[in-house]
This record gives structure tokens, C-alpha cells and sequence, in this order.
């Protein structure tokens, strides 16, 4: 069977109804997606129909209802995880093969969505400049030793909010406000770009450290235009004074209205074998959740880390906080 993988954010809506199918709304690329449907078609026989969104996905499935053909969603972020549950467009998963390959910390507790792959929000340090081992926490951010040398996209993106949120979730809200407030300090440059940006303007000279996502060392190693960036420097994995290192996911939930609730189940359960989880955290240079997976070999060779274990969720429900500390110390000005 051929697997049916639809760009249109509207297109599963006319499907004709298929004897063996599921149907999945997904915020991810189709290049991540389609190698994991097609090796489960392959395998079980289930056709699966992927609609890509780029924005709406709550309020698509609110409207749709109990219509809704969408089985499953997937989508990286634990707020947005967090939305699609607070929505209630959602319904809880009980099976032993997702308890048995996804980790407490990386699941909701009554199983409205589990995680599949982890990043780690990280410090990309220059290899000429820094020696290795220079940043070991957050904390150290803060600095005088960095004064002027840091670079980092804006804090008002999501990256950012959300280890602003773990930060409160660690030290509270006046330490938080004095840490970005010194952190700002140590900016070499105002906010800008994207994290792939930051590590340019390493390479480039214009700072010595910054700040981004564990998964975008891959993405400038394949791009021949930015290999040289990713070159100049090395990824340094910083925790929290007494913590881990800051971790986001990406993670799968069964919608509602689940009209094919029985191969979604299958699917889900699917995407946290071996084989899923290997080809899903390769495609995006990105950390299997299951302790029985193992990363590829490029993301093996930056090192292994050791996560945070604050909830993902109660981090979802202090982004607000976070971002109202972000803009009274006015870090992107």
C-alpha cells in the first residue's frame, strides 16, 4: 500500500473512508513525518493521511467536533501540548507498551499525550575563544565572566520563554527578574535572528557564547552554506544549580473524536518503538525519549545530558509569568 502523506491543511476532510486507516493533523514537517508513516504502512498495512497545519490546530478540532476525521495530533512544544489537552479535544490513552517506552518526566500523568523526542535548550560556545567546560549552569549565564559576549534570538521567542519558565520554576520570581536582567547585560548585541544566527555571529566574531537548540548543530552540518558555522564551535550542556538541563519535546495525543481510535492506538504505540524512535530522532537530529533507543551517531558524539525533572506542564502554566518578566526588563530593547 502507498502511504497517503497530504500537505493542504484541508484536505483530510474529503477523504473517502478506507478500511485500514488513521488520520493525523501534524505542526512538524512532511520530511520528519513521512519516513515514520511509511515504514508503519509497510509494516501493518494502515494507511496513514497526514495533514500539515502551520497554525489552528485547536481551533480546528474544536469546530470539527465529534466530526472531526483527525485520529491523532503531533506537534512540538509541550504549551502547545499543553493547549491541545487544556482545549479538551483530546482523550486519555491507557496502554503498557507507551508506560514501558516513555519516561514519567516526557508523558501527561493521565495520559492525554506522550512525548517521543527531547532537545535540550543548550550553550553553543566558540572553540577558539572558550574552553570547554567554561558554562556549566544557567546560572552562569549571569556572569561578569561573559560581559558583552553573549548572543541569543529574541526573549520573547517560545525557546526562550520556556527556560525563562524553568528558571522560575527553580529560583522564583525575583531571582528570575535579576538573572535576565544581568543576562541582558551581557548581551554583546540586541536580540535578533534565529538560533542558527547566533552561531554565524560566533563564527563571525561578534560573541564567544550563545544560546540555542541542541538539534540546529545538525541542521548547519548539512547545510554546505552553514557547515563552517557549526564548525567554529561546541555544544556545552549547562543545568540548572541543582537540576538538569532544560528539555522541550515533541509528542503525539489522541484526539476526542478518533474515528480509527484502534490503528492510532497502533500507531502511537508505534512511533515509541526502537525503529520509530530511531528514524524520527535522526531525521531531526533530535534525542529518543525511550531509554531503549539510542540517538544517532552525530547526536551521540555532542554528549549525553542529564534532563530537568520539573513537569513539563507546570512549565507550560508559568510561560505567562515568564513572558511578563521578559518584557519588564525589556530584554529584546
Amino acid at each position: 500500500m502507498k502511504t497517503a502523506v497530504l500537505a493542504l491543511p484541508l484536505a483530510l476532510s474529503g477523504l473517502p473512508a478506507l478500511a485500514e486507516e488513521v488520520n493525523l493533523y501534524s505542526y512538524r514537517q512532511p520530511e520528519l513525518i513521512a519516513p515514520l508513516v511509511e515504514a508503519f504502512t509497510a509494516q501493518s498495512g494502515i494507511e496513514v493521511n497526514v495533514a500539515y497545519l502551520s497554525e489552528g490546530m485547536v481551533e480546528r478540532l474544536k469546530a470539527e467536533g465529534q466530526r472531526s476525521p483527525a485520529d491523532l495530533v503531533l506537534t512540538v512544544d509541550a504549551a502547545r501540548l499543553k493547549a491541545v489537552v487544556d482545549a479538551g479535544v483530546t482523550q486519555a490513552v491507557d496502554s503498557e507498551v507507551l508506560r514501558a517506552a516513555v519516561p514519567e518526566g516526557f508523558r501527561d500523568p493521565e495520559g492525554h499525550w506522550w512525548g517521543l523526542t527531547s532537545r535540550a535548550r543548550i550553550v553553543y560556545a566558540s572553540r577558539e575563544r572558550v574552553e570547554d567546560g567554561a558554562v556549566t549552569t544557567y546560572e552562569d549565564l549571569a556572569s561578569e565572566a561573559w560581559k558583552g559576549r553573549i548572543c541569543t534570538r529574541s526573549g520573547m521567542h517560545p525557546y526562550n520563554i520556556a527556560l525563562t519558565a524553568a528558571y522560575l520554576a527553580h529560583h522564583g520570581e525575583a531571582e528570575t527578574k535579576t538573572w535576565l536582567e544581568t543576562l541582558r547585560g551581557n548581551l554583546a548585541r540586541k536580540p535578533q535572528g534565529n538560533d542558527r544566527a547566533q552561531v554565524r555571529a560566533i563564527w563571525a566574531g561578534e560573541c564567544d557564547i550563545a544560546i540555542g537548540n541542541t538539534y540546529y548543530m545538525g541542521k548547519m552540518l548539512e547545510d554546505p552554506e552553514q557547515k563552517a558555522w557549526a564548525e567554529s564551535v561546541r555544544i556545552l550542556f549547562p543545568t540548572f544549580e541543582g537540576g538538569g538541563a532544560h528539555v522541550n519535546i515533541s509528542g503525539v495525543a489522541m484526539t476526542r473524536a478518533a474515528p480509527n481510535r484502534d490503528n492510532a492506538l497502533a500507531f502511537m504505540e508505534f512511533l515509541v518503538s526502537p525503529e520509530a524512535q530511531a528514524i524520527y530522532a535522526e531525521a531531526n537530529y533530535e534525542y529518543p525519549v525511550s531509554p531503549e533507543a539510542e540517538p544517532s551517531e552525530l547526536v551521540a558524539s555532542w554528549g549525553r545530558f542529564t534532563p530537568d525533572d520539573v513537569d513539563l506542564m507546570a512549565l507550560a502554566r508559568l510561560r505567562p509569568e515568564a513572558l511578563r518578566l521578559m518584557e519588564e526588563v525589556d530584554f529584546d530593547g
